[in-house]
């Protein structure tokens, strides 16, 4: 008999088991040999202030500090390092570069225009006659995914708790007050069921006779390929078009781009298609004087959105002891820190943290029962 029972191991079952485990013993399930194996091994993660809605938003603020200055003892390396965004805009793209300025300050995000010339002086490759306007995020910063990650795991497993891999939930049963959960052949039994199984929650959820909140998967592409010859690319930003149409970034010593594809996707280990592949390179040399003759490495990851496609952290208004930690979209890591401690909190006291109700957060605007009341779970969007 457990306390909590965590379904799903990538970066959200992994942080609100952390975060649970202080308050009783948590069994957290991974149906895949290692946790992390879909959505969060595959993303190309940013800490970006200007980049989400007004909740996700709210969530990455309050959790910069946890990047920043982690908890002593929770990691040996640093989680994130320095390096600006750069909005890019066409001479078209004039109205859509405004709106990433003015809704990017409204948002709290430290943005700036700058002349063209000044973002070819941190981005050398990008093409004269395409860039017409830029923008820059200096305070943005890359996450070290794999570290946080295994940090997260590393002190659940400090505090006692256990991670179970090959244990994919078959059955999900409320028997009086607790929950029944066949898992990798065994039986977990606790109170408190988070379901927190990335572009499978819906399923989940259906397992466990809740009504499903409309959780949508979404694949995304991303390449990797060389930089030009003698060139160290590990200071230049990450470029983002402003219809994010597309990105670029360094990637260790080779650059990564993506298509900013959003193809509806069953959930499923994703892969990467030739259109999109090819959708990528040709973005990024219509930008750049970057040839891509070779991709050194291709891949797909789902990205999972509900109608409103903010992040769903609430407890299930008709399944008592179900509790939703869902819907980060493309913006899981960068909120781990703080939606682990407000689905901890909701859990645990039914209120959320102080510091976060301070910031304007409330537990309706994370509630699974927003969508419900809209009409607008279960259908297509």
């Amino acid at each position: 008999m457990h306390d909590f029972i965590v379904v799903g191991a990538g970066i959200a079952g992994a942080s609100v088991a952390y975060e649970l485990q202080q308050h009783g013993s948590v069994a957290l399930l991974e149906r895949e040999a290692l946790p992390g194996q879909h959505t969060t091994g595959r993303s190309a993660a940013f800490l970006v202030d200007s980049y989400a809605g007004p909740v996700v938003g709210k969530l990455t603020r309050a959790g910069r500090a946890f990047f920043e200055r982690p908890p002593e003892g929770f990691t040996d390396v640093p989680l994130v390092t320095p390096n600006a965004v750069l909005w890019i805009g066409r001479e078209d793209q004039r109205a859509s570069l405004d709106n990433v300025f003015t809704k990017g300050r409204e948002a709290g995000a430290e943005l700036s225009e700058i002349s063209v010339a000044e973002a070819l002086a941190i981005c050398p490759v990008l093409r004269e006659d395409y860039v017409a306007y830029a923008v820059a995020e200096p305070s943005a910063m890359h996450i070290d995914v794999a570290a946080l990650l295994d940090a997260f795991l590393a002190g659940f497993r400090r505090r006692g708790g256990v991670v179970s891999t090959k244990a994919e939930a078959t059955r999900i049963e409320r028997r009086g007050d607790t929950w029944e959960v066949e898992a990798g052949g065994q039986t977990f039994r606790a109170p408190i069921v988070v379901n927190a199984a990335g572009a499978w929650c819906d399923s989940i959820g259906r397992l466990a006779g809740a009504r499903p909140i409309g959780l949508r998967p979404l694949r995304r592409t991303a390449i990797t390929f060389d930089g030009p010859p003698h060139t160290d690319i590990r200071s230049w930003p990450l470029v983002i078009d402003a219809d994010e149409d597309f990105y670029f970034k360094p990637e260790g010593a080779l650059l990564l781009a993506s298509p900013c594809d959003e193809t509806p996707s069953e959930p499923c280990d994703a892969h990467a298609e030739d259109d999109e592949v090819a959708l990528a390179v040709d973005h990024v040399q219509r930008a750049t004087s970057l040839e891509i003759s070779h991709i050194r490495n291709r891949w797909a990851g789902l990205r999972s959105f509900v109608a409103d496609r903010s992040i769903v952290i609430g407890m299930d208004p008709e399944r008592a002891g179900f509790f939703w930690l869902a819907g980060q979209g493309g913006f899981g890591i960068m909120t781990s820190p703080a939606a682990a401690r407000a689905a901890a909190a909701l859990i645990v006291n039914g209120s959320l943290p102080e510091d976060l109700v301070a910031i304007g957060l409330t537990p309706a605007m994370l509630s699974p029962e927003r969508l419900r009341e809209h009409g607008r779970c279960g259908g297509v969007f």
